[in-house]
């Protein structure tokens, strides 16, 4: 019997293409002769679909025929099942799930909201679980993270917008203890949106109020001199880990930017945001430029390996992670700049140059968090006794001596 994996992606959030691209691409590979793969698309206004044609990225192409032909569903605990029910009448049951993929960059996905509704209800998922999500999507939480475990990090600071609107002189005065050039990034979104490079303080200012309209928290960090960029993916969770092949990205910009993940170097017209080709489409972060494997020593890729390791075991990461690094060319010096939780393409490209198909990550993948959810429910998480037993409003709880002695 086929496992059937519930492929989660889209959503409101401002990488929403991106994701399509992504999970297009996964459902494409997932080993059909294992799988019953079931696409679970969330449009931009939160509404859920399901259907096979969602396999295909041309579908995309016009979303309102997804609303037309697709099924409109509700994932939920029911008699011992997870399903999607339709939620037109006659309401009824369209298939049910036994573990799901969640495929969802950003906002709303990838920062543990979708892995605290789906464990909630119960049903087993693939990837990092809420925890680790949030502190992974989370620009500032991370770096505070780091920081207190000593791994390398450049100096940075971060604010509110409120702090920003009410306190313009405080903010900029703080952000004036760092040197220029500076990067503004929002501190919870990815694919490089929002984020600028800044030389001046009249730069400042306008990355600033820029990068505000995506996030309501922006974080400032000084820039590397002498900049490479490399990349790491991690499979695994907190007790086993393996490592991908490192990549150095080549980018003609300060910073590796939107178009270069996405759009450049990839066949077709962007339609909806999503660039679609003859075959499967886009190639996602697999079509952006770089270096495989990196041109490094073996001194800076045994460290960029241990530092790797170490930000995925201390974030409480699963499944397959991508880690960013920043070089200084000239002195050597190895920054961790963040992790991904739900990398573009799921990092199967770093993987690839290992000898590691796309097929067999996704089945690695699917193999650990079934293993983790394993873990999760051997855990006590409740008890049976229901100390609420015999309550009254006006007597209050009868015989708590003995109950209090029970759970302390």
């Amino acid at each position: 019997m086929k496992i059937k994996v519930g492929v989660i992606y889209g959503g409101e959030t401002v990488e929403h293409e991106v994701s399509i691209i992504s999970a297009v691409q996964a459902m494409n590979k997932l080993d059909q002769e294992k799988y019953e793969v079931i696409p679970i698309y969330i449009t931009k206004d939160r509404e859920w679909y399901t259907g096979d044609m969602l396999k295909d990225l041309e579908m995309y192409e016009d979303l309102n025929l997804i609303k037309k032909y697709g099924k409109n569903v509700v994932l939920y605990y029911n008699k011992g099942a997870y399903v999607l029910q339709s939620k037109k009448f006659p309401r009824s049951i369209v298939t049910d799930v036994d573990i799901v993929f969640p495929i969802m960059h950003g906002t709303n996905g990838e920062d543990g909201v979708i892995q605290g509704y789906l464990q909630a209800i119960g049903i087993p998922f693939v990837g990092s679980d809420i925890y680790s999500s949030v502190v992974g999507q989370d620009k500032v939480y991370m770096k505070n993270i780091f920081e207190k475990i000593k791994l390398p990090i450049t100096n940075y600071t971060w604010f509110y917008d409120y702090d920003y609107k009410n306190e313009r002189e405080e903010v900029l005065k703080d952000i004036s203890k760092l040197k220029y050039p500076m990067i503004i990034k929002p501190a919870t979104t990815g694919s490089s949106v929002g984020i600028k490079v800044v030389e001046n303080e009249e730069e400042l200012i306008e990355a600033i109020e820029d990068a505000i309209q995506y996030d309501k928290k922006i974080i400032v960090e000084e820039v590397v001199n002498n900049l490479k960029e490399v990349n790491i993916s991690v499979v695994g969770n907190y007790e086993h880990q393996k490592l991908s092949e490192v990549e150095e990205v080549i980018s003609g910009h300060k910073f590796l930017t939107y178009n270069e993940k996405y759009i450049d170097g990839t066949k077709g017209k962007l339609k909806n945001g999503v660039k679609v080709s003859q075959s499967l489409g886009s190639k996602g972060m697999a079509s952006a430029n770089r270096k495989l494997p990196a041109d490094i020593s073996a001194k800076t890729k045994q460290e960029v390996e241990n530092i790797a390791i170490q930000a995925f075991r201390t974030l409480g990461s699963a499944g397959v992670c991508r880690i960013d690094f920043l070089i200084d060319d000239k002195t050597k010096k190895v920054y961790i700049n963040e992790i991904n939780s739900i990398p573009g393409s799921l990092s199967c490209y770093l993987w690839e140059a290992k000898g590691i198909r796309f097929t067999e990550l996704l089945d690695d993948l699917i193999n650990i968090g079934i293993k983790d959810y394993k873990k999760r429910v051997s855990k006590t998480h409740s008890f049976e006794t229901n100390i609420l037993k015999g309550y009254t409003a006006a007597g209050g709880l009868k015989g708590m001596k003995g109950v209090k002695g029970k759970l302390r």
